[in-house]
């Protein structure tokens, strides 16, 4: 049985160049970057070139950019940045109620340490708003909090409008981006989202799992280290440099940005077509979000658990989600907070797109969603 994948913004295949890359560094230029022999000596040059490719993709200086094990450490990491550096100006944070865990679990730690946090709640379409952000910014607010594009329905938040704002209102608050779903999804540089941090990850652009990095804007100094020990990272994150994963990520950056309009054309017409194609085809169907980023969108049937539709997808070899990957079967905070009806919020599906997607893989999507509508019927009821 061929696969059908359309799960992407959960994690995506390793693309060739970066699973090269990989092979190459474990097998042949495997010196640790700290040792003195000529192999460690390598490894540190071809570390510092690899910075400065991931850096370059995300427009800011090597310097700026820390090497993590993943998008929720980095998440974590600006989080404990934010607080520790702001600890003198007050105890508010504002984000969003459809972050990711990653922001929301330590945020939801904090509170319990005395924080006050507001939540923004998006509209209808998924989107927070700029005048709610305003009306929730407060002379004691030490952390924003504002994800680049929502994993689950695809809607892009309004970063760099939250910048300006925080910078013309004069605040002391520090802007974090979770840009996971973003990184070379739609176009962007730490400077036009002006965000004092952002986190991106490797697994979601054809990079290994067990890689990611942080933007840490000169605003933040002095850091303080995430990890203690031998010192690496500039001694921010100390640890033996994963130098198998960081060529890796480094190849996926390059390729991803060398064709990242070409993806992002392809993807936006695959998405359009799908959209149609499931309205066409599946009756009841319900398109929740059609997405801002091109490889995400949220569709339902209502009344059908979307957990019981996943399985009898994957069991015809179709794999997608109902939501985030991390909600491990849970109902979705973004969804609740759409204010979505109950049958709509329980039969939610994501469909989330790649490059190597075809119209083809489309029309098999819709002919077993078809089939679901008549199958799953008496499941329901």
């Amino acid at each position: 049985m061929n696969t059908i994948y359309l799960d992407h913004a959960a994690t995506t295949r390793v693309i060739p160049e970066a699973a090269q890359e990989a092979l190459r560094v474990m097998t042949q230029e495997y010196g640790n970057p700290s040792s003195l022999h000529h192999l460690g000596v390598q490894a540190a040059k071809d570390l510092a070139a690899r910075r400065e490719t991931v850096a370059k993709t995300l427009g800011c200086k090597a310097e700026e950019l820390f090497f993590t094990s993943c998008g929720t450490e980095g998440d974590n990491w600006a989080i404990q940045l934010a607080i520790h550096l702001n600890r003198h100006k007050g105890k508010h944070i504002i984000t969003t109620s459809i972050e990711h865990s990653a922001v929301l679990e330590p945020i939801k730690k904090l509170e319990t340490q005395g924080y006050e946090v507001t939540y923004l709640d998006p509209d209808a379409n998924g989107r927070v708003t700029l005048t709610d952000l305003e009306a929730a910014l407060r002379p004691d607010t030490v952390l924003v909090a504002m994800m680049l594009v929502n994993n689950e329905t695809g809607a892009i938040q309004p970063v760099a409008d939250a910048a300006r704002l925080l910078k013309r209102k004069k605040s002391s608050a520090f802007l974090h981006c979770d840009a996971i779903q973003g990184f070379l999804k739609i176009p962007f540089t730490v400077k036009s989202l002006g965000a004092d941090t952002i986190a991106i990850s490797g697994h979601k652009i054809g990079a290994p799992k067990g890689i990611g990095a942080l933007y840490i804007s000169p605003r933040l100094h002095p850091i303080q280290p995430m990890i203690r020990g031998g010192g690496q990272e500039r001694n921010m994150r100390s640890g033996t440099e994963a130098t198998a994963q960081i060529a890796a990520f480094a190849a996926a950056c390059k390729a991803g940005h060398e064709q990242l309009q070409a993806h992002t054309d392809y993807l936006t017409d695959l998405k359009a077509y799908t959209l149609a194609k499931l309205r066409e085809t599946v009756p009841g169907l319900v398109v929740v979000s059609e997405g801002d980023a091109p490889h995400i969108c949220a569709i339902s049937l209502p009344g059908r658990p979307s957990q019981v539709v996943v399985r009898y997808l994957s069991d015809k070899g179709i794999c997608l989600s109902s939501g985030s990957a991390c909600h491990r079967g849970k109902a979705s905070h973004v969804y609740a907070a759409m204010n979505l009806s109950k049958p709509t919020r329980d039969g939610m599906l994501r469909v989330s797109f790649g490059p190597s997607n075809t119209r083809e893989e489309i029309d098999a999507l819709a002919g077993a969603l078809l089939a679901a509508t008549k199958d799953l019927v008496a499941a329901v009821k």
